[in-house]
């Protein structure tokens, strides 16, 4: 069986993409063969199409950390063919081959059955993106965070992670405020849900002091460094800061007053390794709560040739929403 697939090879002068046809028995191994019928594109992707961060170390290889398809071939007693399924994380894309094809061959354990509530290409609308954002929501709920509470922060919210933390805190009734580096942004959070648009100046250095004036019961950052540290800053006494991203740095210059004296708590969120079980919860809960109308203005449908461009675009911050990747286009 031949497929398409974007392939990347590694010379002395950088990473290459290239769209090729290949045969099954190129796929790596796995217990299950799944016919990709849509990917997406995240920030680690641009990184990967761009070889930057030693992501990637054996070439050639497949990209593109998410997937969704229809199940071909399987030796797991949990998956049969016709199932339809979602893949993120577990370092697809990276370790192993990913969503950038038309096959791809992967590990049962890396896998959730698609649930009724969602088709396989809003499973990748919503992709690694808006897991995240779930994954987020869900930690904030668990520290015990209310629509009650006050304002909740989303930093990065014109992005993939953030276009989802926007609409799906809104939709559960709290009061968000987005925060962008992109004014021309606004109407899209607003219509997202977002209660107030502020600008990433207000928020993007490093706070003068460790204590700030206090403004957010709770935050979902994806944006790390000072901007995380200037969050931190002015959470008000007792709330959450869910952290699940890095585009700023890696670096947090903070202290331990917020913590000590008001009594702040800062969640690490990762997406990446989060057993399959507890994924097929937030997916369930994803197709109830997300409202396709309100969402379709956030996504883009490319094609496999145009995700080089397309990762360039992703790491220099000019994509807004979701770009949705179509294997056969």
């Amino acid at each position: 069986m031949s497929f398409r697939a974007l392939v990347l090879d590694q010379s002395d002068d950088g990473v290459h993409a290239r769209v090729t046809t290949l045969d099954d028995a190129a796929l790596p191994d796995g217990d299950v063969t799944v016919a990709v019928e849509w990917s997406s594109l995240n920030y680690k992707d641009g990184m990967i199409l761009g070889g930057i961060g030693r992501l990637v170390r054996t070439y050639p290889h497949v990209p593109g950390v998410d997937l969704a398809g229809t199940v071909v071939a399987s030796s797991s007693p949990a998956f049969a063919p016709g199932d339809r399924v979602v893949c993120t994380g577990f370092f697809v894309g990276e370790r192993s081959w990913g969503g950038y094809a038309e096959l791809a061959r992967v590990r049962s354990e890396w896998l959730v059955k698609v649930p009724d509530s969602l088709t396989t290409r809003r499973t990748m609308e919503i992709g690694t993106a808006g897991l995240t954002a779930m994954l987020c929501v869900d930690a904030l709920e668990r520290a015990g965070v209310t629509p009650d509470d006050g304002p909740v922060l989303c930093t990065g919210a014109a992005g993939g992670v953030g276009t989802y933390a926007v609409h799906l805190l809104a939709r559960l009734g709290y009061e968000v405020t987005a925060s962008t580096g992109r004014p021309e942004t606004e109407a899209y959070l607003r219509d997202l849900g977002a209660h107030a648009v502020i600008g990433r100046d207000e928020i993007g250095d490093l706070p003068a002091k460790p204590l700030l004036s206090e403004r957010w019961a709770a935050a979902v950052d994806a944006v790390g460094g000072a901007t995380l540290a200037h969050v931190v800053a002015e959470t008000r006494y007792g709330g959450t800061v869910a952290a699940c991203g890095n585009t700023a740095g890696n670096d947090l210059a903070t202290s331990v007053l917020p913590f000590i004296l008001r009594s702040v708590h800062l969640v690490g969120v990762d997406s990446v390794s989060v057993p399959a079980a507890r994924r097929a919860p937030q997916w369930a809960r994803l197709g109830e709560l997300c409202d396709p109308e309100r969402l379709a203005d956030a996504t883009t449908v490319i094609g496999l040739d145009d995700l080089p461009d397309a990762g360039v675009r992703i790491l220099a911050g000019q994509v807004r929403g979701r770009i949705l990747v179509d294997p056969a286009r």
